[in-house]
C-alpha cells in the first residue's frame, strides 16, 4: 500500500515538474523545475530498494543542475532586471506548506511502516553499491567512459560558446557604462518588439 501511494505521488510530482520545464518561458524556472523532477525520480530508486542509485541520482543531478545554472547565467542577459509576476502569493504559501508536509511524510513513513519488504530483495552477500559497480565497470564500461567523454566535450563547448559573448567585463566597467549598456539593450528589445 505504501509503495503504491508513494509511486503515484512521485509520478504525479515528476510529471508536473517536467511539464513546468517544457511550458515555462523563464529559463531559470525551467532549470529549477527540471532539478526538482530529477530529484523526484530518485524516489523511485528508493522505493525499489536501490538506495545507492537513488543517492547517486540526487548527487549527480545536483551537480549537473549547478552546472546548468552556471551556463544559464552565462548565456542569458543577467544585467537586465527580472520582474517576477506573483499574482497570488497564497498559492506560493500553500505549495510551500504542502512541500513541507510531504518532506515530513517521506521521512516518517518508512519509520512507521517497518513491515515493508521489497518484492525482489538484493542479494545479502553483495551490497547494492557492489552489485552496481560490478555491472557498471565490467559489462557497461565502454558506454560509461563514452558518456563521460561526451559530457566533458559538452562542458567545454558550452564554455567556448559563452566566452564568445564575453567581449566586455562587467566587473571592470563603471556604473555609468553598465547603465548605458542596459539602456542600449532595452531600446534594442523595444525595437525588436515593434
Amino acid at each position: 500500500m505504501f509503495e503504491a501511494i508513494a509511486f503515484y505521488l512521485f509520478a504525479a510530482l515528476t510529471i508536473v515538474m517536467f511539464t513546468i520545464t517544457v511550458m515555462t518561458s523563464q529559463a531559470l524556472y525551467a532549470i529549477t523545475a527540471m532539478a526538482a523532477g530529477m530529484i523526484f525520480i530518485s524516489a523511485f530508486f528508493f522505493i525499489l530498494g536501490a538506495d545507492f542509485l537513488g543517492a547517486i541520482q540526487i548527487i549527480v543531478y545536483t551537480g549537473a543542475v549547478m552546472a546548468l545554472y552556471a551556463f544559464g547565467m552565462m548565456f542569458f542577459d543577467t544585467t537586465r532586471d527580472v520582474v517576477e509576476k506573483r499574482t497570488n502569493p497564497q498559492i506560493v504559501f500553500v505549495l510551500g506548506v504542502l512541500a513541507a508536509v510531504m518532506v515530513v511524510a517521506i521521512v516518517v513513513a518508512p519509520i512507521v511502516s517497518n513491515n515493508i519488504q521489497a518484492l525482489y530483495p538484493v542479494i545479502p552477500e553483495v551490497g547494492n553499491s557492489q552489485a552496481v559497480g560490478m555491472v557498471l565497470f565490467t559489462k557497461y564500461l565502454v558506454p560509461f567512459e563514452v558518456a563521460a567523454v561526451m559530457l566533458l566535450v559538452a562542458m567545454i563547448a558550452g564554455i567556448v560558446l559563452a566566452g564568445k559573448k564575453m567581449d566586455k567585463s562587467l566587473t571592470l566597467m563603471g556604473e555609468e557604462e553598465i547603465e548605458m549598456m542596459q539602456a542600449g539593450n532595452q531600446s534594442h528589445h523595444e525595437r525588436g518588439e515593434h
